[in-house]
Order: structure tokens, then sequence, then C-alpha cells
């Protein structure tokens, strides 16, 4: 047991050393935030990168919580291309939701683990900037592509990493919620992918982590791929093995390694302690995209 034990830690040190003093930004979604074990692994794994030495910088989702609180409200939602169309009043509930209830919660995790962590929105210190998300939909060839408008949904049109890279220093992990500020000071509901995406770029991560609730990228046959080149993804994408909610993650992943993220890590959140066994073994569980 020992032996093994030792072996485990021996096999861990050259991705230690590696990876050193480095931003790892870490999306966090999907089961791993709602089963009450995997939340616990989370925050274990997250405050034992800080210790050894490592950067982690949390952004996380809230789909499913604001889903069920604007329920309770009796407030419906529509989806368009898997994004909610947030009105007004929806955008309410969802800061709501995402800064003042789910981004808590996980912060208090990591600080029951003995960590220190920060919560953040993307409005504080103007960190994320963003602008509204004009959705275009193609119609027949003898149309123009029809405008959806999805109310106060926005994308990201700058980071400013000076508050993350502030805490960073002062030994604190930064926990991010994917809401923006508009240029005139309206909030923003944003694809928590896409924020991560972006944030890494901005912070150079060395690694961009997607928890997901698949094993993986998949090939043409359904078999999982550890390893992939941005090309590859591309190839996987244009043949239509790549589809539905995975689309959207590959594209964030092309543009984070397009734009200098040196790794983009898609794991199975629904594994305990998943991003320890990515960074930290040398099998790992995902895939792993390269440029």
């Amino acid at each position: 047991m020992n032996r093994n034990v030792a072996d485990i830690l021996i096999e861990a040190l050259p991705y230690i050393r590696r990876f050193y003093g480095r931003t790892i930004v870490v999306k966090y979604g999907g089961h791993a935030m709602v089963d009450d074990g995997l939340k616990e692994d989370f925050a274990r794994d997250i405050t034992l990168l800080k210790f050894v030495g490592l950067q982690p910088v949390v952004v996380h989702g809230g789909g499913p919580q604001i889903g069920s609180v604007l329920d309770k409200m009796g407030m419906s939602s529509q989806f368009v291309s898997g994004m909610r169309v947030t009105d007004g009043p929806t955008m309410d509930v969802v800061e709501m939701v995402l800064v003042g209830n789910v981004n808590k919660q996980i912060v208090a995790q990591i600080i029951q683990q003995g960590g220190k962590a920060v919560g953040l929105s993307g409005k504080d210190g103007g960190l994320i900037l963003a602008k509204k998300l004009h959705l275009l939909r193609s119609q027949s060839q003898d149309k123009p592509p029809e405008i959806i408008d999805m109310g106060m949904v926005g994308e990201v049109i700058g980071v400013n990493p000076e508050i993350i890279q502030t805490l960073e220093d002062g030994g604190f992990i930064p926990v991010i919620a994917p809401v923006g500020v508009g240029g005139s000071g309206e909030t923003y509901n944003i694809n928590a992918d896409w924020v991560a995406s972006k944030i890494a770029v901005a912070l150079n991560a060395i690694k961009l982590i997607l928890l997901t609730d698949v094993e993986g990228v998949m090939d043409e046959s359904g078999t999982l791929i550890s390893s992939a080149t941005a090309g590859a993804v591309e190839k996987l994408l244009g043949n239509g093995a790549i589809s539905g909610g995975m689309i959207p993650k590959m594209e964030c992943a092309l543009e984070a390694i397009g734009k200098g993220v040196k790794r983009v890590h898609v794991i199975d959140g629904r594994n305990p302690h998943a991003v320890l066994l990515e960074l930290f073994t040398d099998r790992g569980i995902g895939t792993e995209i390269s440029k």
C-alpha cells in the first residue's frame, strides 16, 4: 500500500515541477457542481493545486440552479442554440443565483478545505467587458440570416486580468461567475465556457480545463481520443463526429489554443478528483488538445 502511494506521488512530481507558478483556468460545471461528494472532491483538488504552487482560477456555470429558481418563481425559459433567452427579470435571477448563491457556495467549499478563495463576477473591477450577443440563424439560400434577440445574453469583448493577478499574488484562488458588464453599465449573462476561454487567454494560462458530463472528445467510431491536435478537432467538427453541446466547447478550445493557451483538457467531471487525475498522471482521464 505504501509503495503504491509513493509511486503515485513520484508520478505527479514532474507535472508539479512543470506547472509550478503557472496559471490553470478550470471551467467548473455539469454533474460535478450538483453531487455533494464531487463538489467536495473538486474543492480539495483546487486547494491542492494552490498549495503545490500552481495558480488555479475557477470559472463556473450554474444553468440547472438558475432553472430551478426560475421554476419556483413561475418564470418560464426559452432556449435558442442551447442558450437561455434572458430578459430583464430573468437577468436579475441569473445574477442573483450565479453571483449571490452558486459563487459563494464554491468559495465556502474551497475555504472548508483550507484554501483561500475570493468570489468575483465579471462586473468586479471591470473584469469582463461585454456586448450584446447577436445570434444569427440561417434561413433559405435566398433569404438573409435571421437575427434572434437573446435579450441580455452577451459576448466577451475584453478581459481586465489585473484583479485576478492581484488575488493570485496574495495567495487567493479567484472564483468567477460568468456575468459581464457593458459599456453603459448593463449586465450580461455569458456562456461560462467562453468566459473561461477568454480569461485563459488574457492570463496566458498554460492550461484550460473544461469539466463536462462526457468522457472527452470521441472519434467517428465513438472511441475516446486521449490526445488530439487542433487540426484533428477541426476535422471532427467538419465531418459531424463532434455534435450537440460539444460543438461550442470545442470552438472555445480552438480559440484558446489559437491565442496562446498551451493545452486544453476536456474531462469527465463525474469522476472523483478528475482535475488531479488529468493533470498529475501519465495517462490522464480525458482528452488533451494541443496546437
